[in-house]
């Protein structure tokens, strides 16, 4: 809500999420109170102003990127030796960033600790990277991995090594049958002991029925029966069904690592009036650095030259260049296009536009799907009752039908392996993760896999209007003055009372009092300014009290010729303000915010697909009605925060409710909401209260996000369908004896090479939508 309405009431006391303490100073002379002004930048991306640092200063905090994750159970597996050891307070995985945080105990030896876990990790095949921030480690973390190449052509190695002593096994049963049998024995033998060695450290740290375990249960129960060249094969198939995950995991999270990868490793400092190269990681607050044609930025910036150009498609999506003036914002990776220019720093270490959304992307990891949870709750019952039901087939059959006892064993091994749960418990992480990378390419935020599902099940969606629907950028339309008072002078002294204010329609009257340039307007000051909750602002001129009010406010002062020229300005769409001397009315100034270009094809796309719109606002209805006429929406005007809140409430009760907001103001209705989703620009409050963001501002993305979040749903249960159907079908023809081992680890290997295939369908999803 903003103060200079037509019909508004008095407003209520800042508000705050329930999460987030906002701190900052009060403006005097503000018209309005610091709950509903907006930052000095709405139209960049997410702003840096109180925002928690993603780098922890703790020194008892420790951070490592982490090679070697397939799918989120590894993560788990790391996240079980961690918080296994001593002095660990917590340890947490987050697959996206293959990053591991651990928090240790104060009294905690931290190189001790360190030490331990790199050994245990690298015991269980993940090499680890001490981090000492994320932005310092960047190019390492987006384009390269911790492997070394002679540990890449170890693990390859054991592959090809595997596959040619088949092949040598295979060939030599053509002049010995007893030494291939050998060979391939020999063979399985020792490429399962580490397989073997990382079963048993798994079942140590609490995972005993993981993948190697059933693996190795099968390969020796193969050895066993004399299926030596059918062992060998299903450990063949194992190695190449794990590099081929992999893979996959890699590619699904390709857009997180795309996004990593925009923050150049070096910048051309200015020292001394000379260019110095330096380490992105090492500036600071205020340095000044130059940029040449053809770079990217290395951190948030205040552009120092009159003019230049930018390319800031990968952060926005937009292909054409765009020209910033001098003193504008230039967000990190934006690309220079037309010539060398100078900036200055305005973002600390590891809290630039991208670290800030690298940041939110961290977090949503643990805020998994509803479907998510109870897929790993099905998983941790799922396993070792499938191993019961295997024992029970190789034991029941013998023993009450006098079957084979050989031919049982076999067939319980395969049922073993088809009961493997790896595709099943990743076909939703896989779906997820793709779709929120795929999310983050084209400028919307979206915090886990839950608000992800929720979002394709929007029915309704509340806007705020200022800073959502409009750009939060007023400006000044009419100014009328009275008795003996010019435009001039009533501009004069209104923006003497309104500087210094944070406010968009304070801001906006004294650019337009700099705009005229007369020098008494910008050396004219106000004393004893005070700001008006619900009112306005007042102050002393010249020994005068002055004072901006709302029309509201003053409706008994204003005269009945008065009243008629306010409401034909508001008819117009316009807010109106009143400018009093004493209690007497000396002049109106008229404001008009912009809409923004992408609301009215945001509004028409949403209504295409079904959804209801509505515009929430705390303007009078007259311009309230003249908005939503403009862009096609229903409104409810001259609502208070509590007001919104309270319809908010009214809404979710027999629809499923999103609401989109920019301000402190709009945050109680947010979480009123079944899921929120805030302006990238917006205040910290909105975007911490927020289930997602619209980081680049444009409305537009808003109908793409609830598309990707349907069709990341069905995708889900396209891969749901195709584990457990695959699983079903190798099931019935492995207790048939129709197909043996090696055909159920394809079967397993397949099935969770096929759901990751599909889910990467998803980071391609953006040009499906594209009009």
């Amino acid at each position: 809500m903003r103060v200079y309405n037509a019909v508004s009431q008095p407003q209520e006391p800042n508000v705050t999420s329930e999460s987030t303490q906002v701190t900052g100073h009060t403006d005097q002379g503000s018209c309005c109170n610091q709950s509903s002004c907006h930052g000095d930048n709405p139209d960049n991306i997410i702003s840096s102003d109180n925002h928690a640092s993603s780098s922890s200063t703790n020194s008892k905090k420790l951070n490592w990127k982490v090679s070697g994750m397939d799918c989120p159970a590894c993560a788990r597996k790391i996240e079980n030796i961690v918080n296994q050891l001593d002095d660990v307070e917590s340890g947490k995985v987050l697959f996206a960033t293959e990053k591991l945080q651990v928090t240790l105990a104060p009294h905690a030896k931290a190189d001790k600790i360190e030490s331990m876990i790199e050994a245990s990790c690298l015991q269980q095949g993940f090499t680890l990277q001490s981090l000492n921030s994320l932005t310092k480690n960047r190019h390492l973390a987006a384009n390269e991995t911790p492997n070394t190449w002679q540990q890449k052509i170890k693990d390859n190695g054991q592959i090809i090594t595997i596959a040619i002593a088949m092949l040598v096994s295979t060939l030599s049963q053509y002049w010995s049958p007893s030494l291939s049998q050998d060979l391939f024995a020999l063979t399985c033998v020792l490429g399962l002991i580490p397989i073997i060695k990382k079963a048993y450290r798994q079942t140590k740290t609490g995972s005993p029925f993981a993948i190697e375990t059933l693996m190795s249960v099968a390969a020796l129960g193969a050895l066993y029966l004399g299926e030596t060249a059918e062992a060998a094969m299903v450990l063949l198939l194992f190695l190449i069904g794990e590099r081929l995950e992999s893979f996959a995991a890699s590619k699904a999270r390709s857009g997180v690592q795309a996004l990593m990868a925009l923050v150049p490793e070096t910048a051309m400092k200015i020292v001394d009036g000379k260019s110095v190269e330096v380490a992105a990681s090492e500036l600071q607050l205020n340095d000044i650095i130059e940029v040449a044609p053809g770079s990217r930025m290395p951190a948030d910036g205040i552009l120092l030259e009159q003019a230049a150009s930018f390319d800031e498609s990968a952060l926005t999506g937009e292909s054409i260049p765009v020209e910033h003036p001098q003193g504008a914002n230039v967000m990190a990776g934006a690309i220079v296009v037309d010539k060398v220019v100078r900036f200055k720093i305005t973002s600390k270490q590891g809290e630039n536009a991208i670290d800030r959304i690298l940041h939110l992307i961290e977090e949503a990891e643990s805020r998994k799907a509803p479907i998510e949870r109870f897929l790993d709750r099905f998983s941790r019952w799922y396993t070792p009752l499938m191993m019961v039901v295997a024992l029970m087939v190789i034991v029941l059959p013998p023993l009450l039908f006098g079957e084979s006892w050989d031919t049982w064993i076999y067939r319980g091994l395969a049922l073993l392996l088809i009961a493997c749960p790896c595709a099943l418990v990743i076909s939703t992480p896989a779906a997820i993760t793709s779709g929120l990378s795929a999310a983050a390419k084209y400028g919307a935020l979206i915090k886990g896999g839950a608000t992800l599902e929720q979002l394709g099940r929007i029915e309704t969606i509340a806007f705020d209007k200022t800073g959502t629907l409009t750009k939060g950028k007023p400006e000044v339309t009419d100014i009328i003055a009275f008795d003996n008072w010019t435009e001039q002078t009533l501009l004069e002294y209104s923006s003497a009372i309104e500087q210094g204010s944070t406010h968009p329609l304070a801001k906006a009257i004294v650019i337009k009092a700099q705009q005229i340039g007369n020098k008494s307007i910008t050396e004219r000051q106000a004393s004893n300014k005070q700001a008006l909750a619900g009112v306005g602002v007042s102050g002393i001129i010249e020994g005068s009290h002055y004072q901006i009010s709302a029309p509201n406010s003053v409706e008994n002062i204003l005269s009945k010729e008065h009243s008629q020229q306010i409401f034909a300005l508001e008819d117009q769409g316009k807010t109106v303000v009143v400018v009093l001397k004493e209690q007497q009315t000396i002049g109106f100034i008229a404001m008009q915010d912009t809409l923004r270009e992408s609301s009215a094809q945001a509004i028409q796309d949403l209504q295409s697909m079904g959804i209801q719109t509505i515009m929430l606002t705390g303007d009078n209805p007259r311009s309230a009605a003249a908005i939503s006429q403009s862009i096609g929406i229903d409104y409810k005007a001259s609502l208070l925060p509590k007001d919104k809140v309270n319809y908010v409430e009214q809404l979710s009760q027999h629809s499923f409710v999103a609401m989109v907001g920019d301000g402190i103001n709009d945050a109680p209705a947010m979480k009123a909401a079944n899921v929120s989703i805030a302006m990238g620009g917006g205040t910290d409050v909105a975007l911490e209260t927020a289930d997602s963001a619209l980081t680049h501002n444009r409305l537009t993305e808003l109908p793409n996000m609830i598309n990707l979040s349907r069709a990341t749903m069905l995708n889900i249960r396209q891969n749901v369908t195709l584990a457990l159907g695959l699983k079903g079908i190798f099931l019935v023809t492995s207790l048939f004896g129709i197909t043996g081992l090696w055909v159920a680890v394809l079967a397993d290997s397949g099935a969770t090479a096929l759901v990751t295939l599909n889910a990467l369908r998803l980071l391609n999803f953006k040009s499906k939508i594209e009009k």
